[in-house]
């Protein structure tokens, strides 16, 4: 009897379980995410907020395009953040009617709110530094100078 048993547990048996099947609809809204210079934003994450929710309905990361899709369940605006976590943030509204579509032809997200072009921010950073350094020698041509006037007073040049 304990051989039987055996050798039932070993011999291949067929399963019944539940299984899976796939779909695919057409549909959707795409967000495309780049730099300002052209490049995919690619891998970068994404959070996707429905109108009037406390929490996110989708978040993921972009493709290598710089591309990220969802199916939108209710209309309104929707909040589309993409950041690549190396200071990059792309928010973009996405405006929903009740056919579950874009309200308009033509959605664009900008830039995030207080970016600077690519060139505004290599003079503010450059300007910055100068700053900081004139203000160090300053102080510290300021320091020579009392030195100075304290060894010309006592006499001894």
């Amino acid at each position: 009897m304990i051989t039987f048993s055996i050798v039932l547990f070993l011999l291949p048996c067929t399963l019944y379980a539940h299984g899976v099947r796939g779909k695919v609809d057409a549909g959707g809204i795409v967000v495309t995410a780049q730099y300002d210079t052209g490049e995919a934003m690619s891998y970068a994450r994404v959070k996707i907020s429905a109108p009037g929710a406390k929490l996110p309905f989708q978040s993921g990361r972009t493709d290598r395009n710089g591309r990220f899709c969802f199916s939108p369940d209710t209309s309104g605006d929707w909040m589309v953040v993409v950041d690549d976590e190396m200071g990059h943030r792309l928010e973009v509204m996405v405006p929903v009617n009740k056919e579950k579509r874009i309200k308009t032809d033509k959605q664009t997200g900008g830039a995030a709110k207080g970016s600077l072009p690519r060139y505004k921010g290599a003079i503010m950073g450059v300007s910055m530094i100068f700053g900081v350094f004139g203000i160090f020698f300053w102080w510290r041509g300021k320091k020579i100078y009392k030195k100075i006037n304290v060894y010309r007073k006592s006499g001894e040049h």
